[in-house]
């Protein structure tokens, strides 16, 4: 015990480095997995560590991946669910590309959303909690449980965490501040065209331009995170079931065609104007696997200029490029049928 004291009080064994260059040109460059065990080594390391500027440096060096999840079972009952993202970046060797970075005990959670490291979870979209996977530290929120979630963003003025929210069984949305112990409150939509139904069913949610930017109904709606207000914004088509997401540093949105043959890949060219063009037809392999029902699971991402397309089908996974060659083919057991586009901090 006492060996064990002393350790964790002495100096951090960097060899006489600066603790300044030591902490933000060599621990925030490390990867997520081997930073959690420097934080063991000693006091003053976990602290660095631990430090809010940190963990918002750390994370911005991270990539962004696409998560999936997988049921683990013990017999014929499910045991645990793992967290993979799918890293298809140049040079990560085919065998690596799947790789479990957690797993939940809790079989039924599952990741919804993450903004800079911290992850919302959710059990059957009725139980919610949040998590800093960088800190191992979780807790429940019970205040939301008759809620939707809708998304998750930095309120840049206060610097808070918040939860954007649904009604279940009211009218209008409703914000919750991470934290801070008080009830949702309401905000108000102002947008004539948004049925308050329509707001139970919601397609995601990507922050982009400080606006969380949702498919809900037959519009794109965008809610401004810092004034908290909302604003109609003009679809290239009608966006029922489509997907949302970043590409190239403009608003992108996916869509299937009526007869689940092809997606069609629409970027955004203005921001202010709202003037999209379509680029991408992307014809999804039909021929090989069968006719794309809808309720099979794809995402489109975009990463470092590239743009694939993955396509959850039964227990494998397809990665297939802008021309509907399939790239590659993975199976993995009770893949979920549930993408999120997270940053991996895991």
């Amino acid at each position: 015990m006492a060996a064990a004291a002393s350790a964790a009080a002495s100096p951090p064994p960097h060899h006489g480095l600066p603790d300044e260059i030591f902490i933000w040109e060599i621990l925030v460059r490390l990867p997520p997995k081997p930073l959690l065990r420097c934080r063991a080594v000693c006091r003053a390391w976990r602290h660095a560590a631990s430090a809010r500027d940190f963990l918002l440096s750390h994370h911005g060096l991270q990539p962004t991946l696409p998560l999936l999840h997988c049921y683990n079972f013990v017999g014929d009952e499910v045991d645990s669910l793992d967290i993979i993202p799918f890293d298809h970046r140049a040079g990560v060797a085919a065998a690596d590309q799947l790789q479990s970075v957690a797993r939940l005990g809790h079989a039924f959670f599952r990741p919804l959303a993450s903004c800079d490291g911290l992850v919302v979870l959710t059990k059957n979209y009725a139980r919610f909690s949040i998590c800093n996977p960088a800190t191992r530290q979780y807790a429940p929120l019970p205040l939301l449980s008759d809620f939707i979630f809708l998304g998750m963003y930095p309120h840049g003025p206060t610097g808070e965490y918040r939860l954007l929210l649904g009604p279940e069984a009211q009218d209008g949305c409703f914000v919750y501040t991470l934290g801070s112990g008080l009830p949702p409150r309401h905000v108000d939509i102002h947008c004539p065209d948004v049925e308050e139904e329509e707001l139970v069913y919601p397609s995601g949610s990507v922050l982009f331009h400080g606006s969380l930017h949702l498919c809900i109904g037959n519009m794109i709606i965008a809610f401004n995170t810092s004034a908290e207000s909302f604003r109609q914004i003009r679809a290239p088509v009608d966006p029922w079931g489509a997907d949302l997401f970043e590409m190239d540093g403009m608003l992108g949105m996916s869509i299937y065609n009526d007869a689940s043959t092809s997606i069609d890949i629409w970027r955004m060219q203005d921001h202010e104007s709202e003037v999209w063009a379509l680029k991408y037809r992307v014809e999804l392999p039909v021929a090989e696997f069968g006719n794309f029902s809808k309720h099979w699971w794809v995402v489109v991402v975009s990463s470092d200029g590239d743009v694939l397309v993955l396509v959850k089908v039964d227990d494998r996974l397809l990665q297939i490029d802008v021309d509907g060659k399939l790239v590659a083919s993975f199976h993995r057991r009770v893949l979920d049928d549930y993408f999120v586009n997270i940053r991996d901090y895991l």
